[in-house]
């Protein structure tokens, strides 16, 4: 009969978890100086009641976007004083303006809790609270998952023109690079921002970054150096992201302790790795917005078929032509009910698609079909239909 002693056993690798967690966020973050002194630099005005300007942060999963602007948040609110406010919003959760401009209010307002109110009466409240001289900087982690988000940031630069104190700024979060270019031309000029770009860690620095974690998070002989120094190599070479680099050690702990052994060393991190990377797939297909998903759905199915179109070189490397994907897509979107988008927006999506590492796109040479882009897939085309097809399915 199983007990649960087995289970609540003090590790033998483990020592604490949580630091091996994306979330944890420790007191120093290597080779994020300069980003943070930026944006320390960004948003200090605030602290003299001025507004400061809109800040846009970039770059890909995993560069320390998240945690930098949570540790600058920290240090903003210890200064504050009363003066500002900081508030962090997750906007895959509250993803709606009406969500967005509640979650202020309640972080803002002691005792405001009107779920029964309209956005109009939220938007008021938080004007009169602001025009007492407080600034309010909104930081809103992935910006471009926000439905309508060119009413949430007219509504936002609108309150800055009718208050004659205080203010409001927003810290917008996003992977993608050029998520501004869905907006209404309007947004885009009333916005006035700073950018910021988090570049890919490399294998030296996701390698101090990880043993820096190990010591925190693992008991003392638990692993070897070359361990940790491999998940660093294979995580820089991927994509230089220090979740992915977590979670490979994080897996291969558990792989030895469930072998009953004291010690990870670099057979379990190879080992781990292909498990990771099928978690990180199903995690990044899990977030994406609808579309992308049926443009992926389309891309697999064509892969397992094959093209539909002669090629000229008669080459068998498995890329796809962009153009039969897009009519893929659309018929797929008929299927399920839905208008297609535009063949404008679809390119987007590919582009999403590729800096997640789910597509490799590459422009064609002459002869050709003249000058196309050529798609193919990064991953299984079984397995990513398995995952998408859950989500189109509900």
């Amino acid at each position: 009969m199983p007990s649960f002693d087995e289970f609540i056993s003090e590790s033998r690798i483990f020592k604490d978890r949580d630091v091996l967690s994306p979330h944890y966020i420790p007191d120093t973050l290597h080779f994020r100086d300069h980003q943070i002194r930026e944006l320390m630099s960004s948003l200090a005005p605030a602290l003299m009641g001025k507004k400061p300007r809109n800040t846009f942060i970039y770059g890909k999963t995993g560069t320390g976007k998240t945690c930098s602007v949570k540790q600058v948040s920290r240090k903003f609110d210890e200064k504050a004083e009363g003066k500002a406010r900081i508030v962090y919003i997750n906007c895959r959760i509250h993803n709606k303006p009406y969500r967005v401009m509640l979650k202020v209010a309640k972080a803002v307002m002691e005792g405001f809790d009107k779920q029964g109110y309209g956005l109009p009466h939220i938007y008021e409240r938080l004007l009169e609270w602001a025009g007492t001289g407080k600034q309010v900087l909104i930081i809103l982690d992935e910006i471009d998952m926000v439905k309508n988000l060119d009413e949430l940031l007219y509504m936002i630069t609108r309150a800055n023109d009718e208050l004659e104190a205080g203010g409001f700024s927003v810290i917008g979060i996003s992977n993608k690079l050029l998520f501004k270019e869905d907006l209404d031309p309007r947004s885009k000029s009333s916005l006035y921002e700073r950018e910021m770009v988090f570049p890919p860690y490399t294998a030296n620095q996701l390698q101090k970054i990880l043993h820096q974690r190990a010591e925190l998070g693992f008991q003392p002989g638990s692993f070897t150096s070359g361990a940790i120094n491999l998940a660093g190599a294979i995580a820089a070479q991927e994509s230089g992201d220090a979740r992915y680099a977590l979670k490979i050690l994080s897996r291969a702990a558990e792989m030895a302790e469930e072998a009953d052994k004291g010690k990870f060393t670099d057979a379990e991190v190879k080992a781990a790795r292909e498990l990771v990377e099928l978690d990180i797939v199903r995690e990044a297909i899990d977030k994406l917005p609808e579309n992308h998903q049926v443009v992926l759905y389309a891309v697999a199915r064509l892969s397992l078929s094959g093209s539909r179109y002669a090629r000229l070189d008669d080459g068998d490397d498995g890329y796809l032509f962009s153009g039969e994907i897009y009519e893929e897509y659309t018929s797929l979107c008929k299927k399920l009910r839905k208008p297609p988008k535009t063949a404008r927006s679809y390119r987007s999506y590919l582009n999403d698609l590729e800096m997640l590492g789910l597509l490799t796109c590459v422009e064609s040479g002459k002869g050709i079909r003249g000058h196309t882009k050529l798609i193919k897939l990064g991953h299984p085309p079984r397995e990513l239909m398995k995952i998408v097809s859950k989500h189109l399915e509900e």
